[in-house]
């Protein structure tokens, strides 16, 4: 079955209460605002499904779970106002991910960069393979990981996070990840990832879903700004992108000459 060339999200609730949402774009897995819309859409359809016990956030294919943000996007705003707009597309994606009544487990097949260390860092609890090493390249190409830093410091903490900043063009493994708490469960491959994946969902389904509800709100104590928040942050983006040094490196990128 050929893919869409301009990516999709689908959401599949199964008999057991297994709500899966999987994204896909041919650009590695990067998300243009249209998926980080359907991606709010189908977490809040999940969440208030009465059907939904348990919630899986993955992308599709074997290689990149997520490569952030669309380039191809970033080149095409020209003003403030849709610059912010843009990255509130995230802002949006991690307060529904965060506001959602029911546990988020996210699947980490592959590389995450930049807003797909996001998604991971919006996860209650995160599983991925040892090909899942994490990157936050914003610096390198003249903004930051300002939307995401929240969500991402919260999980590993100020100094993991400085390293992960500041060395914007290095990855760091999926085993850098689980000590500093990115990841829950690192697995060899795939399989070993799905297996471990599906007897996880299946036990978190056999659980009374108003603790499991109790359990969510507990995890997200503190959070409760993030709505302002992440939007303030948005909008220092979209300001950055717009610099001649941010068009130049994002232009540098999609050539591959950077």
């Amino acid at each position: 079955m050929s893919l869409p060339e301009n990516g999709h999200v689908n959401l599949h609730i199964s008999d057991s209460g297994i709500a899966t949402i999987s994204f896909y774009h041919p650009a590695q897995n990067s998300l243009p605002s249209v998926l980080l819309a359907e991606l709010v859409a189908k977490i809040n359809a999940a969440g208030n499904d009465s059907n939904t016990r348990i919630i899986v956030l993955k992308s599709e294919g074997d290689r990149t779970f997520c490569a952030g943000a669309s380039f191809d996007e970033l080149l095409q705003i020209k003003d403030k106002a849709t610059g912010a707009e843009f990255f509130s597309g995230f802002a949006r994606v991690l307060n529904a991910c965060r506001k959602s009544p029911k546990i988020i487990i996210v699947r980490v097949q592959g590389k995450a960069v930049g807003g797909g260390v996001g998604l991971a860092a919006g996860a209650d609890y995160c599983l991925a393979t040892e090909a899942a090493a994490i990157k936050l390249s914003e610096l390198a190409i003249g903004i930051g990981p300002f939307v995401i830093s929240p969500a991402v410091t919260r999980k590993i903490g100020l100094t993991a996070f400085s390293q992960l900043t500041i060395r914007a063009s290095d990855f760091q493994s999926a085993q850098w990840a689980k000590e500093k708490g990115l990841y829950n469960e690192v697995y060899a491959d795939i399989p070993a990832l799905d297996e471990a994946l599906d007897g996880l969902t299946a036990k978190l389904a056999s659980y009374h879903p108003d603790a499991l509800q109790n359990l969510k709100q507990i995890l997200w104590e503190g959070t409760e700004n993030w709505d302002e928040l992440l939007h303030e942050r948005a909008a220092i983006s979209g300001e950055l992108v717009l610099s001649e040094f941010t068009q130049q490196a994002l232009h540098g990128f999609l050539s591959g000459k950077r």
